[in-house]
Formats: C-alpha cells, sequence, structure tokens
C-alpha cells in the first residue's frame, strides 16, 4: 500500500504543476499537505527520471521534457499501429512468422505491436518490452539509419554488452554491419539477442525522414535460415516503405540518410 501511496502522491504533484505555474518544495508540500521530507524525497525522484525540472537558481519545480516524450510516444504510436496493422497482418499472413513493430525510445526499441505466428515452433513476445539497438533486428534497423554522431553518442551511453556468442561487442564490427545494413536497406539478427531465434528487420521513416521505428518477422533459427530471411526482405522492406510513405516520407535514398 506505501508504493501505491507514493504513485498517488507523485501524481498529485504531476496535477497540481500541470497548470503552468512553477512552485517551490514547500508550496507543493504544503497544497498538497504532505511532509516535507516526503515531498522532497518524491520530488528528487522525479527530477532524476526527467519528469520534472528544478530551476537551480530559484529551486522552483516544474514538469518536465520526459513527459513531452511520454506523450510523442504515444501519439506517434497510436497512428503508428493504425497504418501499420494491415501490413503486419499481410506479413504475417504470407509467410507465418511472428511479426514485431517498435518505436525507438531512450536508445532502445520498444515494443508496440505484434502479430504471433500460428506454427507450434514460434516467437513470443509481450507489448512494451524493451531490447536493445545493437543486437536485434528492429534495433539494427533503426540505428543503421541514425545520424553518425547520435551512433557513437549511444555506443558510448549503451555500450555493447553481450547476450549470445554471436552478439557484436566491437565498435569495428558494429560499423561494419551498420555500412551493409545501409547498402542493403534492412538487417538481420543472426541469433545475436536470443539463442537460436534468427529476425529481419526493416526501418520505418517519419514525415521529416527520420528513422524511428522498424518491423521485424522472427523465428526459430532452425527454420529461418538465413536464405530465407534474405528472401522474406524484400516484402518487409515494401511493406515498411509504403508505411513510411503514408506517414509522409518521400525520400527513397536510404543509403544517404545515415550520414
Amino acid at each position: 500500500m506505501a508504493q501505491v501511496n507514493s504513485v498517488r502522491k507523485a501524481l498529485a504533484i504531476l496535477d497540481l504543476l500541470s497548470d503552468g505555474e512553477k512552485r517551490s518544495l514547500s508550496d507543493i508540500a504544503r497544497e498538497l499537505s504532505l511532509a516535507k521530507s516526503t515531498a522532497s524525497n518524491l520530488l528528487e525522484t522525479l527530477t532524476s527520471q526527467r519528469v520534472l525540472e528544478r530551476n537551480r537558481e530559484s529551486g522552483f519545480y516544474s514538469l518536465g521534457i520526459r513527459l513531452i516524450e511520454l506523450g510523442y510516444c504515444t501519439q506517434t504510436g497510436h497512428e503508428l499501429v493504425r497504418i501499420a496493422a494491415p501490413f503486419l497482418r499481410g506479413l504475417n499472413q504470407r509467410f507465418d512468422e511472428t511479426v514485431h513493430l517498435v518505436l525507438l525510445d531512450r536508445d532502445e526499441v520498444l515494443y508496440i505491436d505484434c502479430i504471433e505466428s500460428h506454427q507450434r515452433l514460434r516467437t513470443y513476445s509481450v507489448i512494451g518490452v524493451r531490447a536493445p539497438l545493437h543486437c536485434t533486428s528492429v534495433g539494427k534497423a533503426i540505428l543503421a539509419f541514425l545520424p553518425d554522431s547520435e551512433i557513437r553518442r549511444i555506443i558510448i551511453r549503451k555500450g555493447l554488452p553481450s547476450f549470445t556468442s554471436n552478439t557484436i561487442t566491437t565498435e569495428e564490427r558494429l560499423w561494419k554491419e551498420i555500412e551493409l545494413i545501409r547498402e542493403q536497406g534492412y538487417a538481420i539478427d543472426d541469433m545475436e539477442h536470443e539463442d537460436h531465434l534468427r529476425c529481419v528487420g526493416a526501418p520505418i521513416f517519419n514525415v521529416e525522414a527520420k528513422v524511428f521505428a522498424s518491423v521485424s518477422l522472427s523465428g526459430p533459427a532452425e527454420r529461418n535460415t538465413l536464405k530465407r530471411l534474405e528472401s522474406i526482405a524484400p516484402a518487409l522492406l515494401e511493406a515498411t516503405t509504403e508505411i513510411s510513405h503514408r506517414l509522409g516520407y518521400r525520400n527513397k535514398d536510404l543509403s544517404r540518410l545515415g550520414s
């Protein structure tokens, strides 16, 4: 119950600050009838997560940039799911493999939709989970078409942790992979995030020609040979290109988008 109460108090702080007025610790504690120590702990936590911002000079609190990011993801995610839905179904029906739709969020991929294969051996997924960029097909499909400076920043911030014996863990190898993905337009996860699982992913671009999402087909490695994934790639690229176009994207030269 204590955790629930803490969440309620945190939401009360957000509601209070939603009127646009900046407030001090004392103001917030008084208006919400909170002990100063309780209010201080909540404010410190919310500020550390960028949900709130604290002015260094005045000490006053206001709503933070993370709320804007979350709002963007929610709005963008709903629109993307709606537009992508028929293409995900088409890919699932054609190849009978699990299809995933993800968003780029906080230097990771966030799974926002999926359609599972009907086969006995198949990939299971949970909407709302996150995964790394450097070792998943959906992640690499996004990573490759980010600006080089952004890729370097992500490598520094997130590192290249190993998940299987196939995971790319060196910058030299990752840059070679990125060059290949930019040339062919799609990415393959060759048992790099999970053993015995292979996936092929392709990027989705918005009206500003910025990569922000991707789609993949995934399944057991024994069925999804590299040759099969390469044969699936053209249909996947056709689907993600059409999704991008319906979102307002017009540029067709993918190789230039990562420079």
